[in-house]
């Protein structure tokens, strides 16, 4: 099915600008042909149907083409989080099973270090084949002839991603060619994406944060822009350019908008900036559009879902209210999409009322839910209930429709008998304009049974509202100022950064690690 997309693409769209990398450009003909080629070149290296593939390579032409002779082929395809050490990478090359490792120029080191470190995490594993794409390899290709797609089943795995492991050790979704189509044509839907796009891969394509955009994108004929790096001055430069969409986490959105570079520049053809990933302060919110000039779009989803289940797009009539009323709902975590069933639960299963108070979970099924992970059945097992996935993230929805998270399941905060929920603090200590960045974690202590702890990035002297260093009291004064006696911190902790996943998510579980013995009043 995915291989169908390409094949789509090449045939309605040949001739247009399919992909632009430092200076380059390919149309979707050539760019099909090059993915032909390299799907036949795959099969030499006695690569079947099935079998995994796995890959270390920055957003480039080159993991684009990969993703798709994958799918060409009948392979699956396991991209890895090239920040990861090679110990971490050996786990999941080993896990999967993969027959091949790629990496680009940038990652052979890297990927030579991942394929030794399998003797010592995984004795007895066969290594894989190492192929670095390098010049000879480019020779090796183009004289290998094109052959046709493989015919595969609808219900095959496409893609193996192994998830970040913020609550645990990572797992590996499997995304099947279903699931990947599916959701492409969803979010062509929900975004109303067309031929004049200009998709900006600036986030990791490794995680769905971006991916997904590769297979959207490439069924409506639009352009795919490469940026390998996040590097700001860059990226705004690019959103300064021919870019009408991207999406990007919290923590790229934060650097952006207090980059220097950002004020005073326009964004002609930039028309809609998403988010997810992680929880987003609306005082950053507020910054982006003010900043960009356009539409703000909240996502929430997960790998298991491929990724998007829904979206802050107002209906008509909430798009004529006014631009403060407005503003609520766009921060809101939003409406499922069409395509896929969202519900949002008690722990019988009952749906919670919509009065935007009664937490519940929220459970999704479709045709973009995963089938499960990979070589675990226990744990595929634990994630569905009569048909429906637990998604393990807590949320209100309202009378509209709407959802909004109020934390992760694993990270709600009992401290004295009651609930605190860590986002609702953090967008409070979001609202100070001395913090940058800011997480809510609970801690073991004595007499409450968890303290809620605040850790906390300052923002740079030069672009904080206060005069002098912000310290812990004066945001303990800010926070008795919002929140109710349990939820204001028992303490604050000032670090130079936050812990974050390869994809940018807030690593809460490296955080309590490394704070389980602080010392709390």
């Amino acid at each position: 099915m995915i291989a169908s997309i390409l094949a789509h693409a090449a045939s309605h769209y040949a001739g247009s600008t399919a992909f632009e990398e430092a200076g380059r450009s390919l149309t979707y003909r050539d760019f099909a042909e090059r993915v032909a080629r390299l799907s036949a070149l795959l099969s030499t290296f006695g690569i079947s149907p099935g079998e995994r593939v796995a890959i270390l390579a920055e957003n480039s032409v080159a993991l684009a083409e990969w993703y798709f002779a994958a799918a060409h082929g009948g392979f699956v395809l396991v991209p890895l989080n090239f920040r990861s050490h090679p110990e971490g990478l050996a786990r999941v090359v080993a896990h999967s099973g993969a027959k091949l490792l790629v990496a680009t120029d940038r990652f052979t080191a890297l990927a030579a270090a991942t394929r030794a470190a399998l003797e010592s995490v995984a004795a007895g594993c066969a290594p894989p084949h190492l192929l670095r794409l390098d010049r000879l390899f480019e020779q090796t290709r183009e004289a290998t002839p094109p052959r046709r797609a493989v015919d595969v089943a609808p219900d095959a795995p496409a893609h193996l991603y192994y998830t970040s492991g913020t609550t645990g050790d990572p797992k590996g979704v499997v995304l099947t060619h279903r699931n990947v189509a599916s959701h492409a044509l969803l979010a062509i839907a929900a975004l109303g994406l067309r031929e004049s796009d200009v998709w900006g891969h600036i986030a990791p394509m490794f995680h769905l944060a971006d991916a997904w955009a590769t297979f959207a994108i490439t069924w409506v004929g639009g352009r795919h822009v490469m940026v390998p790096d996040f590097d700001p001055p860059r990226v705004l430069e690019v959103l300064a350019g021919a870019v009408t969409m991207t999406n990007l986490v919290p923590t790229m959105l934060t650097d952006l908008v207090h980059h220097p570079a950002a004020s005073g520049r326009a964004y002609p053809q930039l028309r809609r900036l998403l988010s997810g990933g992680a929880p987003i302060a609306p005082a950053l919110v507020a910054k982006v559009m003010t900043t960009f000039g356009c539409e703000y779009v909240q996502t929430y989803g997960l790998t298991e879902t491929s990724p998007y289940l829904t979206m802050s797009l107002l209906p008509a009539r909430l798009a004529a209210l006014p631009a403060a009323e407005q503003f609520r709902y766009r921060c809101k975590t939003g409406r499922p999409l069409a395509g896929v069933e969202v519900r949002v639960v008690r722990d019988d299963g009952t749906p919670v009322a919509a009065d935007g108070k009664e937490v519940g979970e929220i459970t999704c099924r479709g045709d973009t839910v995963t089938p499960g992970y990979w070589q675990n059945p226990a744990a595929t097992a634990a994630a569905f209930r009569a048909g429906w996935f637990l998604t393990g993230d807590l949320a209100v929805v309202d009378g509209d429709g709407f959802l909004h998270i109020v934390d992760r399941k694993k990270d709600v905060i009992k401290t004295g008998g009651e609930s605190v929920f860590s986002t609702e603090v953090e967008q409070v200590l979001y609202a100070h304009p001395g913090v940058k960045e800011a997480a809510v974690i609970g801690l073991p202590h004595a007499r409450w049974g968890e303290a809620v702890v605040a850790v906390v990035v300052r923002r740079a002297a030069d672009a904080a509202a206060t005069m002098t260093p912000l310290d812990a009291a004066e945001l303990l004064r800010h926070c008795r100022a919002h929140l109710g006696g349990p939820q204001v911190p028992k303490a604050v902790v000032f670090q130079d950064a936050l812990p974050r996943t390869g994809s940018g998510k807030l690593a809460k579980r490296m955080l309590r690690d490394a704070l389980r013995t602080l010392e709390l009043p």
